[in-house]
């Protein structure tokens, strides 16, 4: 089985894992549940975002975070390729607006992968597999 880990997921994993849920920390803690953790490239932009906006922070270089919380066991980084790109603004409506769940969802949907999020617009998406 493969897992897109949303934005959030993946940032609690590095920074406040109780965050999340005790399903998802067996999860990603146990690398013999899993195939391939996947990460779309979108979920560091959104990372970078919320620094910019001061929701978050940390106390190190923010490159060296990404570059160090991207060396997950089995993680692979998937980048936003132009078929990404226009999959994710076709996707079977109704869904939201913001583009980089967008992204996430057309990634899960691409790679046949379940989501690992707490977000209960995808969470109620009914064309992809979620988990929390």
């Amino acid at each position: 089985m493969k897992y897109v880990l949303d934005t959030h997921a993946w940032v609690w994993w590095h920074m406040h894992p109780k965050k999340l849920s005790s399903r998802v920390r067996s999860i990603i803690a146990d690398q013999d549940a899993y195939e391939e953790l996947l990460l779309s490239v979108i979920s560091c932009w959104e990372f970078s975002k919320l620094l910019e906006k001061k929701r978050i922070g940390i106390s190190c270089d923010p490159e060296e975070w990404i570059r160090e919380a991207l060396e997950m066991s089995k993680l692979r980084l998937i980048p936003l390729t132009p078929t990404l790109s226009y999959r994710s603004t076709t996707l079977p409506q109704p869904f939201h607006e913001d583009p980089a769940d967008q992204i996430i969802v057309a990634t899960a949907r691409e790679e046949n992968a379940t989501i690992i999020t707490k977000d209960k617009h995808i969470r109620d998406y009914q064309h992809v597999r979620t988990v929390w």
